[in-house]
């Protein structure tokens, strides 16, 4: 899989693949316009809505109604030096009705355990980054 990066102008920089254009900005505080989430935003996203397609699609398997259920992802640093701040946990409430089905509600959890993008940062890839002139 290939992701193309292009930088469309301040301190805007696009992921594209396919037929898809992500478009980041900085915050104004960090000098950009604040037109789109930073990059890190959608990594920190990128979490809890994958855990959330897997909640989705466990649900519509099983006929549950969907519409009073929700996700909600808290992210938690902690200071690594002066100055210096580390990603460290991710809490996932998965908000389920009160007529939530009680036979599934560690099933749910399983489910939402499973996502890839959770597998990845358990089991990170190896970068490999060089310059090549064109």
């Amino acid at each position: 899989m290939e992701i193309n990066i292009t930088f469309p102008g301040g301190k805007r920089v696009n992921a594209q693949y396919g037929e898809f254009t992500i478009p980041t900005d900085q915050s104004v505080k960090a000098g950009g316009d604040s037109s789109a989430p930073e990059p890190f935003m959608y990594f920190l996203s990128s979490i809890g809505t994958c855990a959330g397609i897997y909640v989705l699609s466990f649900c519509q398997k099983n006929n549950i109604p969907t519409e009073n259920i929700t996700l909600t992802q808290r992210n938690e640093f902690v200071s690594d030096g002066p100055g210096k701040t580390r990603f460290a946990r991710v809490n996932i409430d998965i908000n389920v009705p009160k007529d939530f089905p009680e036979k599934y509600l560690d099933a749910i959890i399983r489910v939402a355990d499973q996502c890839a993008v959770k597998k990845a940062i358990m089991s990170p890839p190896e970068f490999h980054i060089q310059t090549i002139r064109k």
